[in-house]
């Protein structure tokens, strides 16, 4: 059974930063297609960033290019997002999620889901 535990969110000023962690159970980080996805209060669930297995590739929600980075380590079974120069409208349940897609945009379809970490951004 995939089980998903993210960790670190919070409250933090417009401007600074902020890293989530998820803790997987066994492989899920060698096997499967890892990624974040975030709801808004009132919003439908988006595609925040994901990363594949074999190769590492990268994407990225057009919002969050050039200030967020999504990493995995497979040895600690754990992904993470590191969030930099946040802004008011990141505020969001952030999801770590296990096979999802497609990439990009819009609302992923997501095979397994970890219970979410509140982000609130200050302005």
């Amino acid at each position: 059974q995939v089980q998903l535990v993210e960790s670190g969110g919070g409250l933090v000023q417009a401007g600074g930063s902020r890293r989530l962690s998820c803790a997987a159970s066994w492989r899920t980080v060698s096997d499967y297609v890892m990624g974040w996805v975030c709801q808004a209060p009132g919003m439908e669930r988006e595609f925040v960033a994901a990363i594949r297995r074999s190769v590492g590739s990268r994407y990225y929600a057009d919002s969050v290019k050039g200030r967020f980075t999504i990493s995995r380590d497979y040895g600690e079974n754990t992904m993470s997002l590191q969030m930099n120069s946040l802004k008011p409208e990141d505020t969001a349940v952030y999801y770590c999620a296990a096979d999802l897609r497609p990439f990009g945009s819009g609302t992923p379809e997501v095979t397994y889901w970890g219970q979410g970490t509140q982000v609130t951004v200050s302005s």
